[in-house]
């Protein structure tokens, strides 16, 4: 063989493994591209997930806030009522004590009994043994209708329960 059909050989040789390195490289570089367009898929829909987490979180915030304005309401309510309700008694134990027909004792002991479990706003904790959920009630009326809500709280402060009733009034 001739040495110009050896060096045509070498470069025949050589020419080929360029070509082969330059199409592997190629199809490398697909890949990758292609594994970077995967990426940015999934840093994309993780970014609207993380924003979705954060509008909830902004949310359960707001609920969270609402419900402790409720609370703190119903509480102010609740210690309203109750000073109305031990005004009405002393009022009616004033004027037992002014009747001369009334014995005070007895007109606190009767007012007590009618009025026994009546008291609207109250809050309380539930019965259950070591539980440390709150029932809150709350009674309101208007001109329109007379509202009832109840809900309860476990001992981590979430609403478990919430129920709301409504009773129209109708004109007589």
């Amino acid at each position: 063989m001739s040495t110009g059909a050896i060096i045509a050989i070498v470069i025949g040789v050589l020419i080929v493994l360029a070509l082969l390195w330059f199409l592997a490289r190629a199809g490398r570089n697909r890949r990758l591209e292609g594994r970077r367009v995967e990426a940015r898929e999934i840093r994309r829909e993780a970014e609207v997930g993380r924003a979705q987490a954060d509008k909830t979180r902004a949310e359960a915030d707001a609920q969270a806030a609402e419900a402790r304005r409720q609370e703190a309401l119903a509480r102010e309510r609740s210690a309203t009522a109750d000073e109305q309700h031990r005004e009405a008694r002393e009022r009616h134990i004033e004027a037992a004590e002014k009747d001369p027909d009334a014995d005070p004792d007895e007109a606190a002991a009767e007012f007590d009994r009618q009025h026994a479990g009546t008291t609207e706003g109250t809050t309380g904790t539930t019965a259950a043994e070591g539980d440390q959920s709150v029932e809150h009630y709350e009674r309101t009326s208007d001109t329109d209708a007379d509202r009832e809500r109840r809900f309860e709280r476990d001992s981590d402060g979430d609403v478990v329960r919430d129920d709301t009733y409504e009773q129209p009034k109708t004109n007589r």
